[in-house]
């Protein structure tokens, strides 16, 4: 039983190392060898939890989406107040996971299709949530108000990325 839990240990460390060195590398120039170095384990250890890089790559964005998608289902708000705190909750998990936001921003351009597909599937699936999330808090609108959603967090993180505060000037409540 230790050894199983030791293992998901590794696993997680592997993870986590894994997100800083494909956001600050992207996809392509990112190794398993630098990953499996950053983590401190051999390379074909993590060969042992994730086929190959592709695999591990989807593996991290799971885990990016699903921060973003959680966040946005707790957010509670009066309609009123609603988008503007879900947008102050997006600009919390850019302070304080800003490798996972930046590795988000790179997923879309990434040819592979089997990544790009699943780029395209999790980002439906926030879409759609926030449509419903919208539609239930009488939000006329919704699917627009989502679509301009997602928009504004687009630009707020390529501001962010490039240090142009100037590019999401009137998003940016900060």
């Amino acid at each position: 039983m230790i050894l199983v839990a030791v293992r998901e240990d590794k696993k997680e460390v592997i993870i986590e190392n894994a997100v800083g060195i494909f956001a600050e590398n992207g996809y392509y120039k990112t190794t398993t060898a630098m990953v499996a170095k950053a983590a401190g384990v051999s390379q074909p250890y993590v060969f042992h939890f994730f086929e190959n890089k592709e695999d591990l790559f989807k593996v991290v964005l799971d885990r990016a989406f699903s921060r973003i998608y959680d966040t946005f289902s707790e957010v509670e708000a009066p309609t009123d107040q609603l988008i503007e705190a879900m947008g102050y909750a997006f600009t919390q998990i850019i302070q304080t996971h800003r490798d996972e936001v930046l590795m988000i921003m790179q997923a879309h351009a990434i040819s592979e299709v089997d990544i790009r597909n699943h780029v395209r599937k999790m980002f439906l699936s926030i879409f759609e949530s926030l449509i419903l999330k919208f539609e239930r808090a009488g939000i006329p609108n919704a699917k627009m108000t989502a679509a301009h959603f997602i928009g504004t967090g687009l630009l707020i993180t390529v501001s962010e990325v490039l240090d142009l505060p100037e590019l999401a000037q009137g998003h940016n409540k900060d």
